[in-house]
């Protein structure tokens, strides 16, 4: 578990935070997605919560140890995947994995047969006895993953770690985010594409300006925002507009009509539906919904980052 506290982070003397007054917890057994346009502290986030840089306040707690108090056995909880994975460029897989073993005091066969499972696992083994500067991107992203499932920590950070892979890297990718919540990990998703996280995320904190605006529960996905109604008439004339047109405003996309800025509740959106019955109109699709997670995130955020 990640429990984050007040957490601020002002670089230099800009005065202006990066990341300010932030409080999150991400449980076990849970992907949690963070959500917001670039620059708007995701990253930063991340690097707070991993220990690489120090906040100017508040406390990132994992799994009871304070990351910066306790930073060795805080950092052991920890398994981090860059978005642009970076390592020593002359080095190989096998001994850096060894060296990474060593940090949470791993060593003889075992960790040697470990090593080649996680390789096995993500592809990699053929290329062990390359050197990484000489692995694709896709390689190098794979490696970090495998280096960061080394001491099988708790909790797991994930920083755009869907960029850059082709369809069947970012399905693999997915499923094994799903295993690793399905084996009690707490998982940090930070993403800006959405329809990943609206996939498998169980809740999506949405950052603006390095402030936390709104947490989004999956059961909420479905009725995100303003309600619009969506409605197929086979024999429409202007009648039917007519009675449209008394339940909100109208667009037009083909044959299908749009209903927006309604003058009822959500809950009362069937009317419109029993009143074009009751005038004899033939309405092949009618559905109650809100708007898209994409459409919900940019009302909130705007155009403007940090």
């Amino acid at each position: 578990m990640i429990e984050i506290r007040d957490l601020t982070k002002i670089y230099g003397r800009t005065q202006k935070p990066a990341v300010n007054k932030l409080n999150l917890e991400i449980n076990d057994g849970e992907i949690l997605g963070f959500a917001g346009l670039n620059g708007a502290g995701k990253s930063t986030t991340i690097r707070l919560i991993s220990g690489i840089i120090f906040p100017s306040s508040g406390h990132v707690v994992v799994n009871g140890k304070d990351i910066v108090k306790n930073k060795i056995e805080a950092s052991k909880n920890i398994g981090w995947v860059p978005e642009l994975p970076n390592f020593e460029p002359n080095s190989k897989p096998i001994p850096l994995l060894k060296y990474y073993a060593g940090f949470y005091g791993l060593r003889g066969p075992e960790i040697e047969d470990k090593i080649e499972s996680l390789l096995k696992q993500f592809n990699i083994w053929e290329a062990r006895n390359r050197k990484l500067k000489e692995y694709s991107q896709g390689m190098k992203k794979r490696f970090s993953i495998a280096a960061a499932l080394i001491g099988d920590p708790q909790n797991f950070l994930f920083d755009e770690t869907l960029n850059g892979l082709d369809p069947e890297g970012v399905r693999n990718m997915r499923d094994f985010m799903v295993k690793l919540k399905k084996d009690g990990k707490c998982v940090f998703l930070s993403s800006h594409i959405l329809s990943e996280l609206e996939n498998v995320a169980d809740r999506i904190a949405i950052i603006k300006k390095g402030e936390l605006i709104k947490i989004v529960e999956r059961n909420e996905l479905s009725s995100l925002g303003s309600t619009v109604v969506k409605v197929r008439i086979e024999n429409m004339d202007k009648g039917a507009m007519d009675i449209l047109e008394k339940y909100g405003k109208v667009e037009t996309n083909g044959n299908l009509l749009i209903v927006k800025d309604l003058t009822i509740s959500s809950t009362e959106a069937r009317k419109i539906n029993n009143e074009l019955a009751k005038n004899d109109y033939d309405v092949s699709q009618f559905e109650v919904s809100g708007e898209n997670l994409e459409e919900y995130f940019l009302g909130l955020v705007g155009g403007g980052g940090q």
